[in-house]
């Protein structure tokens, strides 16, 4: 029998009791026969009602001494004190999972180093995806390739935003309002609809990708705040629509470019169709080619059952550890603006004959806008585009699109 714990009993973590509870018919046959029993649940309020209420304890160190339990399921989110509890029990011969963006993305590689000298997991399928498999695929399935790209939808209230933007209309301020009254967004929701949240995703990506530790504070990040129905209208005329992309790039001298910001989507790539809260990750392998994972990108069931899968996962292979992995790079890997190219889509007021003089040849779209000319550039580096942008007088707003 697998003792395990749960440290946090929120959303997260009361899925986690509820699949365990439910499914653990399933999940012996999963782990090879052995049961898992939740032993303890760390959390600061009172459970009084809770059908095992003696299962709840409010001192951490009812966990990291107890011999027994080997797996804990660390679903509390924050960096502080999940660090300091991530780490020490770690350090004292455990497994851990998470559902923690945040922590995997700040201090995973220490994490991930300590689990490896230990001979114990640490894991995080539930990090990225919510309920979509995507970490252990991109570990097991795609590693006879060499990634190249990474394109993904990573987060499911901007999804939801511009999915009401696109086919109902919405200004951005009434689509995030009813995001917040159904419960989509967070009354601050600026960790979402600025992008940081899939900041956070696309950096533990590209780090379990390039087996280097990618830093999400070095990557180019702009949110959805600044998208405007006008937009939305000329993707439509364009036959594209406007998502927030969180993008890798990797290169053979191992470099790596990343950015996360609203990009034109033809309605010919699969993440065109991700709508509401759906997330979707495409990853491209110099063997397999494209292949995306689909699902659910949140929510407590889904991201729970990911977390679940972990557990799991760390039961079976709590003798050895699997070693998800990756290294603090010794110089800076992350390739800049002008090592990438893009073609734009650009809304100005300048002229047509101006934008010809300043971009050269490219394609004009039917203005949406009187007194615009809105058009589609040839590839460009960023360096080269925003030079070229500096030079019109009336820039509205410009968009990578994604090949």
């Amino acid at each position: 029998m697998a003792k395990i714990a749960i440290i946090g009993y929120g959303t997260v973590g009361s899925g986690v009791y509820d699949i365990v509870k439910k499914n653990g018919g399933t999940l012996v046959r999963s782990t090879e026969g052995e049961t898992i029993d939740i032993k303890h649940i760390l959390d600061i309020r009172d459970f009084d009602g809770h059908p095992e209420k003696e299962l709840f304890t409010k001192d951490f160190n009812d966990i990291l001494n107890d011999n027994e339990v080997t797996v804990v399921a660390e679903v509390m989110g924050g960096l502080h004190p999940a660090y300091e509890f991530t780490k020490a029990l770690l350090e004292a011969g455990k497994s851990v999972v998470t559902s923690n963006k945040e922590l995997v993305a700040t201090y995973g590689t220490e994490l991930l180093e300590i689990a490896r000298e230990k001979n114990v997991n640490y894991m995080f399928e539930a990090s990225v995806g919510g309920g979509i498999p995507i970490i252990r695929p991109m570990h097991q399935c795609l590693t006879a390739n060499n990634i190249v790209t990474i394109a993904g939808i990573l987060n499911g209230t901007t999804n939801y935003i511009l999915n009401e933007m696109i086919s109902k209309g919405k200004a951005f301020e009434m689509a995030l309002k009813d995001a917040q009254e159904k419960g989509y967004a967070e009354r601050n929701p600026a960790a979402d609809i600025e992008g940081h949240d899939a900041c956070r995703k696309i950096a533990i990506l590209a780090s379990l990708a390039s087996g280097e530790a990618v830093d999400y504070n070095d990557i180019e990040t702009e949110g959805i705040t600044n998208v405007t129905l006008d937009d939305v209208k000329y993707a439509d005329e364009m036959d594209s629509v406007i998502k927030l992309i969180g993008y890798a790039k990797f290169f053979e001298n191992g470099k790596i470019y990343s950015t996360v910001c609203p990009m034109i989507v033809n309605n010919s790539s699969p993440l065109a169709g991700v709508n509401g809260v759906f997330n979707a990750i495409m990853v491209k392998g110099d063997c397999v080619g494209d292949v995306m994972f689909y699902g659910r990108g949140a929510g407590k069931l889904p991201t729970a059952s990911a977390v679940v899968a972990d557990i799991v996962d760390a039961v079976k292979h709590r003798v050895r550890s699997k070693h998800f992995f990756w290294e603090k790079p010794e110089g800076n890997i992350m390739a800049g603006d002008g090592e990438v190219a893009f073609s734009y889509f650009v809304r100005t007021t300048d002229s047509a004959d101006m934008v010809s003089k300043v971009f050269g040849k490219c394609e004009f779209v039917d203005d949406i806008v009187p007194g615009e000319s809105a058009f589609v550039t040839k590839k460009l580096t960023g360096t080269e585009a925003k030079e070229k942008l500096s030079k019109l007088g009336g820039a509205v707003s410009s968009f990578k699109i994604l090949d």
